[in-house]
């Protein structure tokens, strides 16, 4: 048998063993999702329009879906609707492929059906900025070519098993999917629970680190890594722990902070109290936030 009809068969199998979990996500087409579990649909966030949605099944069936937990910053939603006749993808290893890995992109097509593509695995660990402008760390970048309406589609192995979600496209021929580890998992099963991401927030404003450099420059005090404080809203988390314009945040709950981005990761780690260490003029200050309200202003925090 040669390579090529290798090739074939295995995107016939994958296609075979998959068709029925790749679903249809809004009336216009908008976007895929996969069967994930009896009852439930997981696709982008950025797929959705409201809270409820239409989804189509690749044998032509449709229903009318609730949204059961959504998480906007990390582009994730789980639909709940009748699955009846359509099985659960497989999951497959916890752990993200490497480099090289075959692997086959599967989403649905207007109306019902699947398409499934082959490509390879061309990177890992890639970083892209999600719906709300917040940085999505740790996606597989791979090859296998996506057509529009494939966001929320899958990404298998060559056994048909879900690797990840295809979610965002970076260029000519490359493509971005947020590994289906053991994290996600537990994303998808909270969300599945009805479970809404809430990602804190301290209730500041940040200015530009350029900005941050150029006014400690101007008044004579070094210049170091962290985030300058252009505002803070009353009653926040920020104003009562005693953060105010000016300050300068290098670290919280022991984590180095240098950009906006470092510290939105690090909020989306912590459960208060923690820490956060900040420069006053020269001095170096510790305060303790007792409280964060949900994040939902992109740029601020």
């Amino acid at each position: 048998m040669s390579s090529l009809d290798e090739l074939s068969g295995a995107i016939a199998t994958v296609a075979e063993r998959v068709g029925s979990s790749i679903v249809s996500v809004g009336r216009d087409g908008r976007g895929s999702g996969v069967v994930v579990a009896d009852g439930q649909v997981l696709t982008n966030a950025h797929n959705l329009r409201g809270g409820e949605v239409t989804v189509t099944f690749s044998d032509g069936r449709s229903a009318r879906g609730e949204v059961r937990g959504v998480d906007p910053d990390g582009d994730l939603a789980v639909i709940a609707v009748d699955t009846s006749g359509a099985k659960a993808v497989d999951p497959g290893a916890a752990e993200s492929p490497s480099v090289g890995t075959p692997v086959f992109g599967a989403a649905a097509t207007f109306g019902g059906g699947v398409r499934v593509t082959v490509g390879f695995v061309s990177s890992v660990a890639r970083s892209f900025r999600g719906p709300g402008g917040r940085r999505i760390s740790g996606s597989i970048e791979h090859t296998a070519p996506l057509a529009p309406g494939s966001s929320g589609g899958a990404l298998l192995d060559v056994e048909g098993r879900l690797i990840g979600l295809n979610t965002n496209r970076i260029g000519e021929g490359f493509y971005l999917a947020l590994p289906a580890d053991a994290a996600l998992r537990e994303r998808i099963e909270s969300l599945g629970k009805g479970e809404s991401v809430e990602r804190p927030r301290l209730g500041v404003a940040i200015a530009p680190n350029h900005v941050a450099r150029r006014l400690r420059r101007s008044v004579g005090l070094p210049e170091r890594d962290g985030i300058l404080i252009r505002g803070v809203e009353d009653g926040s988390a920020a104003a009562a722990a005693g953060i105010v314009v000016g300050d300068l945040i290098v670290s919280a709950g022991g984590r180095a902070i240098a950009d906006a981005d470092d510290l939105q990761d690090a909020l989306g780690m912590l459960n208060p109290p923690f820490d956060v260490v900040l420069v006053r003029g020269a001095d170096e200050k510790t305060v303790t936030i007792s409280g964060a309200k949900q994040q939902r202003t992109p740029g601020d925090a």
